[in-house]
């Protein structure tokens, strides 16, 4: 289901941009805003994650929501092409498809990592994470390669057959891959998971921003995901702008980084597995990715004052190593975390995590490239005004480690579930 999630979200977020700015030359910011709006409306996600609660099972909630972003992308793909010749209606069309995606994305993703999280044992999230999001880039890799084959030569009819294809396909191995998965019981009736909660939406949200561990962890993702997402807009006008490299060279440069995410990806459960005490730590996990992205940002401000004679390459790789080991471990901790406190709230408190999170990449991506027109525009130096950018999101990073820190702490009346969720193995009962 996360590769076919990723599948049409590559073609989405990535192609469909490609195809506004530079085939149809529409201005940038329309994209950006189609973008945004798909990131604003994922603010659902706890009221999708209710909805699952009070259902007691997910699967039907990762089937429809899987439906309409495929569904979305399919639409996406028929507005970029109307745009051609109906600006006004391929525009409204693609709002109302990028609508569906954040909606569909919001309730599939948030109802897959709550069953993920439920039918994992805690000393194996860490490592069920890291498939999930390892498939998820999967998908971004053979959607990109075959799509980039398939849509040659370029027009609007190839466009929508390509995405129609690839949402069909999404759809077949999202059915596949749920099938059954829930179960059924000895009476052939669906098995209800858990009881529903008894108290409305309003209730259970204000109840979960209430509980001091939820509302601090809600904190340090939007915090580290603004840190995550500020970098990704700039990076590829940056090496194009400072080391003069060409579009087909940045876009290359872009896959060392996702070689070097997957490589973090894949370090974490692996170390874990080969050191079995470090299976629950993480928080040093967090801390760890957090100051290492720091240190991988840094060096990248520093390549940015030394210009081409740096060795670019391995820069970025190291920065998706480092970035690949933070996100896997605030994904796992969040897994961790979903079932802590009361019960029957698993898939409102995912959803409050996850609305945290997209806002913060609504906002990141922007301020990233704020920052970077500001600083270009006041400084006399490109290099140095790159180099600011990057340093003080360095420092987003260091004040993610902090905030982990603070998460980690132990709290006056938290259940042993709670501290178990976040603790050190060192400083567990």
């Amino acid at each position: 289901m996360q590769t076919a999630l990723g599948s049409v979200t590559v073609l989405t977020m990535a192609t469909l941009n490609r195809v506004m700015v530079v085939e149809l030359a529409l201005p940038a910011m329309l994209p950006g805003f189609l973008v945004g709006l798909h990131y604003a409306m994922q603010v659902l996600r706890p009221r999708l994650g209710y909805g699952s609660d009070i259902g007691g099972r997910r699967s039907p909630w990762i089937i429809g929501g899987m439906a309409l972003h495929a569904t979305g992308g399919a639409l996406a793909a028929v507005a970029t092409a109307w745009m051609a010749t109906h600006l006004f209606l391929g525009i409204a069309l693609a709002v109302v498809a990028f609508v569906m995606i954040g909606v569909g994305v919001s309730a599939a993703g948030t109802s897959l990592l709550v069953l993920l999280a439920k039918r994992t044992e805690p000393s194996r999230r860490s490592a069920a994470a890291s498939i999930a999001y390892i498939m998820m880039v999967t998908g971004f890799i053979a959607t990109s390669a075959a799509a980039g084959q398939a849509l040659d030569p370029f027009s609007g009819t190839r466009l929508v057959v390509v995405s129609s294809t690839i949402s069909v396909i999404a759809m077949i191995f999202t059915l596949i891959g749920v099938w059954n998965i829930e179960g059924t019981g000895a009476n052939g009736k669906r098995v209800v998971e858990t009881e529903p909660p008894k108290s409305t939406f309003r209730e259970e949200l204000i109840a979960i921003l209430r509980e001091p561990q939820a509302r601090r962890f809600a904190i340090f993702i939007f915090i580290s995901m603004l840190a995550y997402s500020s970098q990704d807009l700039i990076l590829e006008p940056f090496a194009g702008a400072v080391f003069s490299m060409t579009p087909g060279q940045t876009t290359k440069l872009a896959g060392f980084q996702h070689a070097g995410a997957l490589i973090g990806m894949t370090l974490v459960p692996l170390l874990n597995w080969l050191i079995p005490v470090w299976r629950l730590r993480t928080t040093p996990w967090i801390v760890g990715g957090s100051v290492a992205s720091a240190f991988a940002l840094l060096n990248i401000a520093a390549a940015a004052m030394v210009g081409p004679g740096w060795p670019l390459r391995a820069s970025m790789m190291l920065l998706g190593v480092t970035n690949g080991v933070f996100a896997i471990a605030a994904i796992g901790a969040m897994m961790n975390l979903v079932g802590a406190g009361h019960r029957n709230r698993e898939g409102t408190r995912m959803g409050v995590w996850g609305a945290s999170q997209a806002v913060s990449f609504g906002i990141g991506g922007f301020l990233g490239t704020l920052a970077s027109d500001a600083t270009r525009h006041l400084l006399p130096s490109l290099s140095l005004s790159y180099a600011l950018v990057f340093a003080a999101e360095a420092g987003l990073f260091l004040v993610a480690a902090s905030l982990a820190l603070w998460v980690g702490k132990p709290l006056a009346g938290n259940t042993p579930t709670e501290q178990a969720a976040v603790l050190p193995a060192s400083q567990k009962a």
